[in-house]
């Protein structure tokens, strides 16, 4: 089995449009959320997400390539260039046939077809016009296809869909993928944008979003007692994951190792997690098998925390039910600041735990009052701030609907 190695990083998040701007914000506590800007909020129960600020297409594509992707595509080529870049990668030295991609996106681009069937239902023509571009905009593997094209890279390429799980889901079978020989070089991560209406209109019908429109700033609070809901997110991260002899080769920089990953289902309910965290407690037992180190080796858990008042809870029964109450592991929920980027969550949290390790620190949750008392004294929380820690190993956990649980476990290199 070959041994896998991170290598790039790129971030386009509601609080950093680039890796290290994500971190530092991150480590401030700065929270992302705002009233929305991009439509007229005002008809919505929630009328606030975690927008991009300052996105604007133009500074990065040209008009023709603006009108062929919806903005989930761009998100993602806009962090994959940044990853390839910090990876100092040269495609011209490599094996392009054994370079890939594996991205992912739980609704792909779903802002383009509810704007061209909007537009239709508008317009007051007999003959329905769409454009051209309708299709290859909407289709949620189509990020993964661009990329590919865009840099030549003619190994596997496909997009994984496993809702709030995707991207950690894609991060797990790229590391499949190298480990079992069969890429040297893959790029994973995953992008949404996906603050519409109909997304605003429907996770409200299902009462999953924070109604706080007076303070959205302090809306996300997992773990508070008082948390009512969680906080639309969007943008996109990147990893450049690499078979360790091929980055040592080329002297590449290496920012930690990926040692383990765990999938599994909770095979409870169409949204909600198991309430005793069953599924939970199986994907991060996986990852932790595979990479042969023991809960006590532990020394940060970047929680899946929408902050929901079922959610919340039953992963920490979870935590504790596998790890135990112990003060020395540290847990924050980092969507507290970021908003929860559905698909693309995993990919911007796995960024955070591999900086974690780099920078030996641990980033806080943001919006906490009041901890949910019967785990308070349980673990460390860093609050409102980030704090100094030492960090050998980071397990970033990720759910979705329809029970999908996927855990991916880094280590120090």
């Amino acid at each position: 089995m070959k041994r896998v190695v991170i290598t790039g990083l790129g971030a386009l998040t509601p609080i950093g449009s680039n890796t290290n701007e994500f971190w530092e914000n991150s480590m401030k506590g700065l929270s992302g959320a705002e009233r929305i800007s991009s439509f007229d909020p005002t008809p919505f129960k929630t009328q606030f997400a975690c927008e991009l600020k300052n996105y604007n297409p133009s500074d990065h594509f040209d008009r023709k390539e603006i009108k062929t992707y919806d903005k989930f595509t761009q998100y993602a080529l806009v962090a994959t260039r940044e990853a390839l870049e910090d990876s100092q990668l040269d495609l011209s030295t490599i094996n392009l046939d054994r370079a890939g991609v594996i991205w992912g996106s739980g609704n792909g681009g779903i802002q383009s077809f509810e704007q061209q069937l909007k537009e239709y239902y508008e317009s007051d023509t007999q003959t329905p016009r769409f454009s051209p571009f309708f299709i290859p905009r909407i289709l949620v593997d189509i990020a993964a296809g661009i990329i590919s094209m865009k840099y030549g890279l003619r190994g596997v390429n496909y997009c994984t869909v496993s809702a709030c799980a995707t991207s950690t889901t894609a991060i797990i079978d790229a590391f499949n993928y190298i480990k079992w020989n069969k890429a040297d070089i893959i790029i994973t991560g995953g992008s949404e944008a996906a603050i519409i209406p109909s997304t605003i209109a429907g996770f409200g019908a299902a009462k999953a979003l924070s109604t706080r429109n007076e303070s959205p700033e302090r809306a996300s609070r997992p773990f508070d007692i008082e948390r009512d809901g969680f906080v639309m997110g969007e943008g996109a991260g990147a990893l450049i994951l690499e078979d360790y002899e091929h980055a040592k080769k080329r002297g590449a920089k290496i920012y930690a190792e990926v040692v383990g990953g765990g999938m599994a289902a909770d095979a409870y309910h169409l949204t909600a997690t198991h309430p005793e965290g069953r599924g939970a407690i199986l994907g991060m037992s996986l990852a932790l098998e595979e990479a042969g180190v023991s809960v006590d080796d532990i020394d940060y858990l970047n929680l899946h925390a929408t902050s929901t008042p079922l959610g919340d809870i039953s992963e920490l029964k979870a935590v504790e039910k596998l790890f135990g109450r112990r003060k020395s592991l540290s847990i924050s929920g980092t969507k507290s600041m970021t908003g929860h980027l559905l698909g693309a969550a995993g990919a911007i949290e796995a960024i955070l735990c591999v900086k974690a390790i780099e920078k030996q620190a641990i980033p806080p949750t943001i919006n906490v009052e009041n901890l949910e008392p019967d785990f308070a004294d349980a673990f460390d929380f860093p609050l409102k701030v980030g704090e100094s820690k030492k960090v050998n190993y980071a397990l970033s956990n990720t759910f979705g609907f329809g029970g999908h649980i996927a855990s991916a476990l880094f280590a120090k290199y």
